[in-house]
This record gives structure tokens, C-alpha cells and sequence, in this order.
């Protein structure tokens, strides 16, 4: 049973969780972000991630995502548990991230799991900027988002911060289309002084 203090796995959660079922994780070092209850991260599982971290800014739905991990028998993978504002707490480099993100349109933020502010894009966009300095050489995401968070925008953003998109999956709902965005990171070379 889930409190009701922590995501309950919903359309968005699903679909995330089909595209890392597509997903080759064998070997992989992985982040579950904004974790909810664990259920991205345990995809990453079954998909072969030899580690994972799991971190939330919702203490109560670290406790939850370990339990449920706990109830697992997941061998020799290594496992771990952050809380963190985004990559507040997150000084590593990662193979693989998956996000489903605050994307719901909002005028002020009452559910820090649900509303995203104007357009819903307040924690996207922050992520974008942040994500590169935590994916290693040819890392991808997989970023959930809305049809009203202005997806044209939301992939010219990871655009010009050197990655390559394509859609993953998609979903329709009565006043929305959910999409998870695939996004390939390429880093800049450096470029040497004269």
C-alpha cells in the first residue's frame, strides 16, 4: 500500500517504465530520479543495471522505494538510496537516467510531485541545464513530459544542450498526450587554444 505522501504509479508511470523495458542496461550505472515508489528503478532491474541509485526529495518515498526493493532478490547489484533536490545530493556520473518529472501546469506549486509550475516546465527545464555534468560519455535519458509543456521547446532545450531526441513512447489521455523523450547525449569536445 502506498501513502499517500508518495507518487502513485499512474499513465506516466507506466509508459516510463515500457520505454526502460526497450532499454539494454547490462553493465549500466543508473538513476532513478524522483523516484516515487521505486518503480522505474526497478525496471532498471530487470533490465540488467549492475547499479542503481534511487533518490527523491520525499524521504517518505525513499523508505518506500527500499522497501519495495528490499522484497526483491536482486543479487549482486548495487543498490542505493539519496535524498535530493534534483542533483543536489548527486555529485556521480551516470550511464542512464530515467525522470518523470513535475510536468502538470500550474500557477504555485502545492504537490512538489505533481504541479511544474507555468507550462509545467519549472523542474524540466532545470534538469535540462543540470543533466550533462551527470551523464557519462554517450549517456541517454529518458525524460517524461506532456503535450502542454510546449514539447517543441522542451526538445530545442535538450538540443542545445548536446543531445540527439527521439520519441520513445507516447500515450494519449483525455486533455493530453504523455511523451518520453529519448535523449542520446553527445559531450562537446574541447576545443584546443591556439
Amino acid at each position: 500500500m502506498i501513502s499517500r505522501e508518495v507518487y502513485s504509479p499512474s499513465d506516466d508511470s507506466w509508459l516510463l517504465k515500457e520505454c526502460i523495458l526497450k532499454t539494454d542496461l547490462k553493465g549500466k550505472k543508473c538513476l532513478d530520479l524522483g523516484t516515487g515508489s521505486g518503480v522505474q528503478g526497478r525496471a532498471m532491474l530487470q533490465k540488467g543495471a549492475n547499479e542503481i541509485v534511487f533518490a527523491d526529495i520525499n524521504p517518505r518515498a525513499l523508505l518506500f522505494a527500499k522497501k519495495e526493493i528490499k522484497a526483491q532478490n536482486i543479487g549482486h547489484v548495487l543498490v542505493r538510496f539519496k535524498k535530493s533536490d534534483l542533483f543536489s545530493n548527486l555529485k556521480e556520473k551516470f550511464d542512464f537516467i530515467a525522470f518523470n518529472p513535475p510536468y502538470v501546469p500550474s500557477d504555485k506549486i502545492k504537490w512538489a510531485d505533481l504541479d511544474g509550475g507555468e507550462n509545467g516546465r519549472l523542474v524540466i527545464d532545470k534538469f535540462i541545464s543540470r543533466v550533462p555534468k551527470h551523464l557519462n560519455k554517450k549517456g541517454v535519458v529518458l525524460l517524461l513530459i506532456s503535450s502542454l509543456n510546449k514539447p517543441k521547446e522542451v526538445i530545442a532545450l535538450l538540443k542545445k544542450n548536446d543531445f540527439s531526441v527521439e520519441v520513445s513512447g507516447r500515450k494519449k489521455l483525455f486533455f493530453e498526450e504523455l511523451l518520453v523523450l529519448k535523449c542520446s547525449f553527445h559531450s562537446r569536445l574541447t576545443k584546443k587554444a591556439p
